[in-house]
């Protein structure tokens, strides 16, 4: 058990530094309601330091090395952060409440994402240009932007952190790094373990901090790109500020997915599938499928089956193997699920299980909140349309494809959607029509290092994952060679 809460500086050029300011916040165990760390509280003034650091290390020994060198180093991270899964595991857990299984597993699989990155390094080519005028050489380079800035949010800190920062150091830039401040703390431990795998120091930089650090790391006019992961409502602020210096975004934002099942589905799989896409890492996750419509034909049958199954979740200490479902993250996050639902009732929605703060033995002060399904919804149910990131589930009958398909396409979010049907005609005409970023047919939450994920609508702009996430990182320089001695007077025209 913790008995003293542990301090944590910033992290620029291989140093740790306090805010210059002097001030700091303190994070909250979500499973306990305590306190549990104490942050340096960033400003401007500490963004710039690490920015500068950044660009020193671009200009130096990082910028210095070769692609199969920078390649290698980020191998030699994965296998250090796999390595130290536990204890990175241990950090996300007691800072966000989700099971310490899934954020070990995340610290774990990251391995496999700086692998992939790692091999794609040295493969950044250029092309030669085949000209009217053959004398001239015109050639591509392709080169890194500069300093990325970093932001992700508390949901999956290690797992998010990797996926920015992958591509854009595969890609020959640096990084500022800006966890969210609910948990901070993996990202000392990650900067760390790439310091000893032989990054240079100023590579990756750390700064914790909330609003003030955001908003001073998107306006720096040293930061080349901003990736953004959060609610959709930051990513408009911070691309109209980013913007208004032409700095590029990479954004990753909410969503609302619709989880489709037909009446020829196969329904155990289907089941499984609705469960985990919501109530997994307590609806916590961008990717939720908080939506679901079951064809009318088999509706009683698999809205039944859910809800005898949500009310055997298991909700604990995110720490026990036994916990099947941890805590909100945050006391304004348990408030957000009990007004939504609250707000969708008001409107005519009925609560067939959940909808209240739960009560766990021996931590009665957690942010704990029932696995909750909510029915005869209008399609004008506030529900619908708002991301509540919590353990709640809408279920709505449906009788027909393109009745379905206009019920899912009707949202503002587009970043997921799940297809169950044993008619591969129909699920592949879906996937088609679905106005999603991704489509899983008879699976859902699926992810691979190198298929790539963003999404559609509001969703976000940009994609990560796979080989077109690092040309995001990448701007061309063309380059114009004249090979002949002959004097071109351009003030004779030759036909």
């Amino acid at each position: 058990m913790q008995t003293e809460t542990p301090q944590f500086q910033n992290h620029i050029a291989g140093r740790t530094e306090p805010a210059r300011a002097g001030r700091s916040f303190t994070s909250t165990n979500p499973a306990t309601g305590a306190p549990w760390g104490r942050f340096a509280d960033s400003d401007a003034d500490d963004v710039d330091r690490a920015v500068r650091a950044a660009q020193a290390a671009l200009d130096g020994e990082w910028g210095r090395l070769s692609n199969t060198r920078r390649g290698r180093l980020l191998m030699a991270w994965g296998e250090r952060i796999a390595a130290h899964s536990e204890v990175i595991a241990r950090l996300e857990s007691a800072q966000n409440g989700k099971l310490l299984a899934e954020m070990k597993a995340q610290a774990t699989v990251v391995r496999e994402w700086l692998y992939y990155f790692g091999g794609l390094a040295d493969k950044i080519e250029g092309r030669v240009i085949p000209l009217e005028r053959q004398s001239v050489l015109n050639y591509t380079l392709r080169e890194p932007l500069g300093v990325i800035g970093v932001i992700v949010p508390w949901n999956s800190p290690t797992f998010l952190t990797i996926m920015s920062c992958a591509p854009a150091l595969a890609a020959g830039n640096t990084v500022v790094l800006k966890p969210s401040e609910v948990t901070s703390a993996s990202a000392f431990e990650l900067v760390r373990l790439a310091e000893e795998a032989g990054i240079p120091p100023g590579t990756i930089n750390v700064v914790t901090g909330a609003r003030a650090a955001g908003e001073a790391l998107v306006d720096h006019p040293g930061v080349a790109k901003i990736c953004f992961t959060g609610s959709d409502g930051a990513g408009r602020a911070i691309a109209a500020r980013a913007g208004a210096r032409l700095a590029s975004c990479t954004l990753e934002l909410g969503g609302k997915s619709p989880n489709i099942v037909f009446d020829d589905a196969p329904v155990d799989n289907a089941v499984v599938g609705l469960l985990s896409g919501i109530f997994a890492a307590a609806g916590q996750t961008c990717i939720a499928g908080s939506r679901a419509y079951i064809h009318e034909r088999i509706y009683d049958q698999v809205v039944e089956r859910l809800v005898q199954r949500a009310r055997a979740i298991r909700l604990g200490d995110p720490l026990s193997a036994d916990t099947q479902m941890g805590p909100a993250a945050t006391a304004a996050q348990l408030d957000k699920n009990l007004s939504l639902v609250a707000k969708a009732v008001s409107a005519g929605g009925e609560v067939l299980q959940g909808g209240r703060r739960a009560t766990v033995p021996g931590l009665e002060q957690g942010y704990f909140f029932e696995p909750t399904i909510l029915h005869r919804l209008g399609r004008d149910n506030p529900i619908l349309e708002e991301e509540v990131f919590g353990p709640v589930l809408a279920v709505l009958p449906f009788s027909d494809d393109d009745e379905v398909l206009a019920l899912a396409n009707g949202n503002r979010f587009g970043l997921a959607a799940g297809v169950w049907t044993r008619d591969l005609r129909r699920a592949h005409s879906m996937a088609r029509r679905l106005q999603a970023g991704t489509v899983w047919i008879n699976t859902y939450r699926a992810m691979a290092f190198n298929s790539p994920f963003g999404g559609y609508k509001d969703s976000g702009i940009g994609r990560v994952n796979g080989m077109e996430s690092v040309e995001q990182f990448l701007q061309t320089k063309s380059v114009w060679c004249e090979t002949s001695d002959e004097i071109q007077d351009p003030f004779v025209l030759k036909v």
